[in-house]
């Protein structure tokens, strides 16, 4: 079923997790964090650019993170994700869209990420061209419980808001 005139919003939902791995820096929202870990994945592995990415597409109804960017792919080895954030709002502002608020949360028991919270929502907010006060970022512990309270990996869930140009 097609609708005949535009959406006035739009949202998506976006996931992503990453094994992680000994030796740092671990980058996350395009801040490195110097540390004990990296995770490990085909390009730079930042589970909150992943997510971003994904939510974008999703609230299009385009294709996912691994369908633009396969991780098979020789080109998007060691890529730097912002790339993929940059493709993902190009084709969001094509589809007469823009940014009315992204929230985002990343699961990591280690490293600590509050420290690094603000810089990260500065990027993210640069990278989507919009203001900062419309980003939204927290970090959450895994509590000891699963693989990321185990700090065997990192994870992010991120929900954005379109709304019509």
């Amino acid at each position: 079923m097609t609708t005949s005139q535009p959406l006035p919003f739009r949202i998506g939902l976006g996931y992503d997790s990453h094994r992680l791995g000994e030796g740092g820096p671990l980058r996350v929202g395009g801040v490195d964090i110097p540390g004990e870990f990296h995770a490990i994945g085909h390009s730079d592995a930042d589970v909150l650019l992943h997510a971003v990415t994904d939510a974008l597409m999703g609230a299009i109804a385009g294709p996912d993170i691994g369908r633009l960017f396969p991780d098979d792919a020789e080109v998007n080895r060691d890529r730097d994700s912002r790339d993929f954030v940059v493709e993902a709002l190009r084709r969001v502002q094509e589809a007469g869209y823009e940014i009315n608020n992204l929230d985002a949360v990343i699961l990591a028991q280690k490293p600590k990420m509050a420290s690094h919270i603000d810089a990260m929502r500065e990027v993210v907010a640069e990278m989507l061209q919009t203001d900062v006060g419309q980003i939204g970022l927290k970090a959450k512990t895994g509590e000891g419980v699963d693989a990321v309270g185990r700090s065997e990996a990192i994870a992010a869930r991120v929900v954005v808001m379109l709304t019509r140009r």
